[in-house]
C-alpha cells in the first residue's frame, strides 16, 4: 500500500502503484518494485456491534478473544496494534502479505481495511509567518487581517460582535498535531516551556504518538513505535494552526469562537505521518471526554464512506457531537477524490475558499503608488528587507517578456528582470536572468491569482525570486516601458486583496463519494489564512488547505451550539447548509455561473443567516443518483420555527456540470430540469409544509455530473433565503468500465525479479516462496464494490478456491497508477484454507462495480489471468 499525504490518498486495498517512472515502464514491460509500499497494517472488523450502536462491550471483547484464538489455532502470526470497542467493534494489526490473505479467511470477520499513512501538511506560506513573528517578539500585537477577513467571510464576526456568541460552553476537540498550550493566543503565557497540562483553554487531551513518531516508511525518519504521553503539545504547527481558526484569543488573533474549551488530540510527532488507526483511537478518546464537536483537518482519499474512520465518525454524530472534517486537497485529482472520514454520511465534510485578504511581503516602486505584495519562491533566498535595484523587461517584445530565451551575457547586470509566467519552468525564467547578471527576479502570473512558484534546480538560484499577481505585472511592465523604474524591497508584510477570494481554492477536492452521495457538504474559508503556530516555529503562520477550511466550519458549530443548544448533531449540518452562500465558478468568474455542486456542497458558511433563519428545510441536500431510472421526485419539508407564518417563493439556481472524465474533468453549463409541486408555499407558525421537487438530468454526455440548488426566497423585502443542494449522476452509473488498460494494458500477470515487477502475458511460473508470488496488476478507473480473485484449474475448469476477496476498493489515485494483488498459493475452499497443489491456474477477477447488483452480469466486470503455474521445489 502506497503510503498517502492529505493531498494524495492512497487506495482501500492492494498497491497503488506510480506509473511513467522507468523507460521500461514505459514499455509496458516492467514496473519498478521500489514504488510499492505494501501495506502491513490493517484493520480487522468484526460482525458484532461497537458500543456506540447498543453493543456490549463483554460481546465486543469476546469476539476479539475469539478472533486470536483462532488466529492461534491456524499458526497465523501478527502484532495486535489496537482494539477498538465504541465506534469500531475490531482491531488494528500488522501482518505479512501471505498471513494475511489466511488470515482475512477467519470466522468472524466482516472485513479487513488498510490502515493508511497520512501525512501531516506544511506550511506553505513562509514570510507573513516570519514579519508577524517579528512584530510578536517586539512586544506588539500580531495583527492578523486576514484571519479578520477570513471571520468577515462566514460572518463570524457579526456573530461575535452583534449576538456576543463566543463559543463559551462548548467543547472542540482537535485530532491533528497537538496544540501549543504555551500559546498567548490560545490560553497559555506566551514563554516556550512555560504552562502545565491542562490549561484552562486546552483543558482535555492527549499524546497517542509522541515526538519521534513518523509511520512513513519512506521518510529518513521513520519511526513506527509510538510512546505517548499525557501532554498533547505541539511541536508541527499544524494543529497550532487548526486550534487558532476555530477559537484563538489574543494578542491580536480573534479565531471564530474564542471562547471554547479545546480538547487536544496529538496523533503526529514532530514531523512526518501517522496511521489512521490512530486516528480512530483518537476519535474513541475524545468522545469519552465529552467533546461537542470534532474537528478533523486530516483524512485519506479517494474513500468510501464505509472505511473505519468515516463510520466512526457517523457514530460520534449519531451519539451527540457534531463531526467536522476536511473533505481533502487532492482538487487536481479529478472527481471522486473525497476523503474519509469526510465522506462519512452524518459527517460534515467541508470544501475551501480562498481568502478574500492575503497578507504579502512588499517592495516600491520609484515611480510611487501603493506598496506590491508579493511571495518568495521556494528553491531561492528570501528577498532581501532593504535595497532598491533598476527594474528590466527579458525582450523587448512580449514573445520575449516570457524570459525562457537565453539573455546576453550582462544584460541584465545589477537589475531585476520582471518576466512572465508561462512557455517554461520558473526555474529556467529564473536561471536565464541569474546568468545574464540579474541580482533578482519579479514573476508575474498569466492568469487570475498568485502563484507560489518553486525554482528549486540544478545550478542552484542564488538571487531571490518575488512572484506577484498578473495585474500588478501588467502595471509594472508598462511603467519599464514608459521609462526607467526602479524597485526598493521593504521590510513590512501588509494585507492585501485577493483576486481569488471567495472562489473555490484550486486544491479543494471534487465528490461526489463512491455511492454518489453529495460531498463535500459546505465550504469555508481555506486559502490563505494566517493563524496561531507554536511559539518555537514562529507564533504565527500561513496555511492553505481544506485543514483550514473545516475548522472555521467547527468554530462556527460552536457559536451555533451556544446560540441554541437545543440543535441536535445530526440536524447541524442541515442548520448550516440551508443558509449557505454559492459561489461562482473559480474557473472563470466573470461567466457568472455558480461553482460545483460536488466542489462546494451548500456553499460558503454563512453564521448569521444561520442563526436568524426563521425556517428549517429538510433533508438539506439531495443525492440523486444515477439518471438512468428516469427523473428523481424528492419532497422537502419546511419547518417555521418563528411565531408568524411566512411564505416562500420555489425556484432553482442551476450550477456548473462536470464530465465525463473522472481524471481531468470538463465543464458544461447544463442546468437540470426541476420542477415544483408549487411555486410558493406558505409555512404556518410554528408549524410545516411540503413541496415535491422533481428534477430531471440535462442531456449531459454519460459519467457527466450535473447539480444545483432548490431556493427558498421568503416574501417581503429583506425575507430570508434558503437552499438546498442537488447533485447527480448522467447515464448508467455501472456503464463505467472499471478495468481500464492505460498505456500498459493492465491487468498483468506479474513475476517480481530483482526490483521489477515483470509482465507475463503468455504465462508464469512460479514456486510461491519468498516473493516469488503470483502478482495481479490492475488499473481501476473507478471504484469497485467488492474485487474477487478465484483460482481455476487451468486443465478441467474447476474452481479450486479464492485468492482474495476484499470490499470498498477506491478508483486508482491517477489515470496512470495501478493496484497489486498478490497470491501465495493458499486458498479458501467450503473446507477451510488449504495449500493449492503444484500445477496450472487462471485466476478470474471479478470486480462488482459501485452500486452494482451481484445478480445482475452487467455490474460486474471479470477478467481471467495467463496460465499461472505452482512449481514449489
Amino acid at each position: 500500500m502506497k503510503a498517502i499525504r492529505l493531498t494524495l490518498m492512497a487506495s482501500a486495498v492492494a498497491t497503488v502503484l506510480s506509473v511513467g517512472m522507468t523507460s521500461a515502464l514505459a514499455a509496458g514491460q516492467s514496473v519498478p518494485a521500489s514504488a510499492s509500499e505494501n501495506t502491513t497494517k490493517w484493520f480487522v472488523e468484526f460482525n458484532g456491534l461497537p458500543t456506540s450502536e447498543g453493543g456490549r462491550v463483554e460481546a465486543t471483547r469476546s469476539e476479539k478473544a475469539a478472533f486470536r484464538q483462532a488466529a492461534a489455532k491456524a499458526g497465523i502470526k501478527f502484532k495486535e496494534r489496537r482494539a477498538f470497542d465504541a465506534l469500531f467493534n475490531g482491531v488494528s494489526i500488522e501482518i505479512s502479505p501471505a498471513q494475511r490473505a489466511k488470515l482475512s479467511r477467519l470466522a468472524g470477520i466482516k472485513a479487513m481495511y488498510p490502515i493508511e499513512v497520512v501525512q501531516a501538511p506544511k506550511p506553505v506560506v513562509a514570510a507573513a509567518a516570519k514579519a508577524l513573528t517579528a512584530k510578536m517578539a517586539a512586544a506588539a500585537e500580531a495583527a492578523v487581517p486576514n484571519m479578520n477577513s477570513a471571520l468577515a467571510m462566514t460572518g463570524a464576526d457579526l456573530a461575535q460582535s452583534e449576538l456576543g456568541l463566543t463559543g463559551a460552553g462548548i467543547k472542540v476537540g482537535v485530532i491533528d498535531t497537538g496544540i501549543d498550550i504555551d500559546h498567548p493566543a490560545l490560553g497559555g503565557h506566551g514563554v516556550p516551556g512555560g504552562d502545565t497540562f491542562p490549561t484552562a483553554r486546552v483543558a482535555y487531551g492527549y499524546d497517542f504518538v509522541g515526538d519521534a513518531y513518523n509511520a512513513d516508511p519512506a521518510s529518513p525518519s521513520y519511526n513506527p513505535v509510538p510512546t505517548p504521553d499525557a501532554n498533547p503539545d505541539d511541536c508541527a504547527g499544524h494543529g497550532s494552526h487548526v486550534a487558532g481558526i476555530v477559537g484563538a484569543n489574543g494578542p491580536g488573533i480573534t479565531g471564530v469562537a474564542p471562547g471554547v474549551t479545546f480538547g487536544a488530540y496529538r496523533v503526529f510527532g514532530c514531523a512526518g505521518s501517522t496511521d489512521s488507526d490512530i486516528l480512530l483511537a483518537a476519535m474513541e478518546r475524545a468522545q469519552a471526554d465529552g467533546m461537542n464537536v470534532i474537528n478533523q483537518s486530516l483524512g485519506a482519499a479517494f474513500q468510501w464512506p464505509e472505511y473505519p474512520t468515516a463510520k466512526a465518525a457517523d457514530r460520534l454524530v449519531k451519539a451527540g457531537i457534531v463531526m467536522v472534517a476536511s473533505i481533502g486537497n487532492n482538487g487536481t485529482s479529478g472527481l471522486y477524490a473525497a476523503g474519509a472520514p469526510g465522506v462519512g454520511k452524518k459527517v460534515i465534510g467541508v470544501a475551501s475558499y480562498d481568502n478574500t485578504e492575503i497578507d504579502l511581503r512588499e517592495f516600491t516602486l520609484s515611480t510611487g503608488g501603493a506598496p506590491i505584495g508579493f511571495a518568495d519562491s521556494a528553491g531561492a533566498p528570501a528577498a532581501p528587507t532593504s535595497g532598491s535595484a533598476p527594474l528590466a523587461r527579458t525582450g523587448t517584445t512580449a514573445s520575449l517578456d516570457d524570459g525562457c530565451a537565453v539573455q546576453p551575457a550582462g544584460s541584465l547586470t545589477g537589475m531585476v528582470a520582471l518576466i512572465r509566467r508561462g512557455t517554461c519552468s520558473f526555474y529556467q525564467k529564473a536561471f536565464n536572468a541569474q546568468t545574464a547578471g540579474a541580482v533578482g527576479v519579479v514573476l508575474y502570473n498569466n492568469t487570475t491569482g498568485l502563484i507560489f512558484p518553486t525554482v528549486a534546480g540544478t545550478p542552484a538560484i542564488t538571487v531571490p525570486v518575488a512572484s506577484i499577481t498578473a495585474a500588478d505585472g501588467a502595471l509594472i511592465d508598462s511603467a519599464i516601458q514608459a521609462g526607467p523604474v526602479s524597485l526598493t524591497w521593504t521590510p513590512d508584510t501588509g494585507s492585501f486583496p485577493n483576486s481569488t477570494g471567495n472562489l473555490i481554492s484550486p486544491f479543494s477536492s471534487y465528490g461526489l463519494t463512491a455511492e454518489l452521495g453529495l460531498k463535500p457538504n459546505i465550504g469555508a474559508p481555506g486559502g490563505f489564512i494566517n493563524s496561531t503556530y507554536p511559539l518555537e516555529l514562529g507564533g504565527y503562520a500561513t496555511l492553505n488547505g481544506t485543514s483550514m477550511s473545516s475548522p472555521h466550519v467547527a468554530g462556527g458549530v460552536a457559536l451555533v451550539l451556544q446560540a441554541n443548544p437545543a440543535i441536535s448533531s445530526t440536524a447541524m449540518a442541515a442548520h448550516l447548509q440551508n443558509t449557505a452562500d454559492p459561489k461562482v465558478w473559480a474557473g472563470n468568474p466573470g461567466t457568472g455561473f455558480l461553482d460545483n455542486v460536488h466542489r462546494q456542497g451548500a456553499g460558503m458558511l454563512d453564521l448569521m443567516q444561520t442563526l436568524k433563519a426563521k425556517t428549517l428545510v429538510t433533508p438539506s441536500q439531495l443525492s440523486l443518483g444515477e439518471s438512468q431510472p428516469g427523473p428523481v421526485t424528492s419532497t422537502l419539508t419546511l419547518k417555521n420555527k418563528s411565531s408568524t407564518p411566512v411564505t416562500y417563493d420555489v425556484s432553482h439556481a442551476g450550477a456548473l456540470a462536470t464530465g465525463p472524465s473522472t481524471f481531468v474533468p470538463s465543464f458544461f453549463n447544463a442546468p437540470a430540469g426541476v420542477a415544483f409541486s408549487a411555486t410558493s408555499v406558505t409555512v404556518p407558525a410554528r408549524g410545516t409544509a411540503t413541496v415535491d421537487v422533481t428534477v430531471t438530468a440535462p442531456g449531459l454526455p454519460d459519467r457527466s455530473i450535473y447539480g444545483g440548488y432548490v431556493v427558498f426566497t421568503a416574501q417581503g423585502e429583506g425575507g430570508e433565503t434558503l437552499r438546498v443542494p442537488f447533485a447527480g449522476y448522467q447515464g448508467d452509473y455501472q456503464a463505467i468500465q472499471v478495468l481500464t488498460p492505460t498505456a500498459n494494458g493492465f491487468p498483468w500477470l506479474a513475476q517480481l525479479i530483482g526490483t521489477s515487477y515483470f509482465n507475463r502475458p503468455t504465462g508464469g511460473t512460479f514456486t510461491m516462496a519468498g516473493t516469488d508470488l503470483a502478482y495481479f496488476l490492475v488499473h481501476m478507473d473507478h471504484f469497485g464494490r467488492t474485487v474477487k480473485l478465484q483460482a481455476y484449474d487451468a486443465t478441467t475448469g474447476k474452481l479450486a478456491g479464492v485468492v482474495s476477496n476484499d470490499a470498498f476498493v477506491p478508483r486508482s489515485s491517477t489515470s496512470t497508477g495501478f493496484y497489486s494483488f498478490a497470491w501465495d498459493g493458499t486458498l479458501a475452499t467450503k473446507s477451510g484454507v488449504v495449500t493449492a497443489p503444484n500445477g496450472s491456474y487462471v485466476i478470474k477477477m471479478s470486480v462488482l462495480k459501485a452500486l452494482g447488483d451481484k445478480a445482475t452480469p452487467a455490474d460486474t466486470e471479470v477478467w481471467t489471468s495467463p496460465v499461472t503455474t505452482i512449481a514449489r521445489p
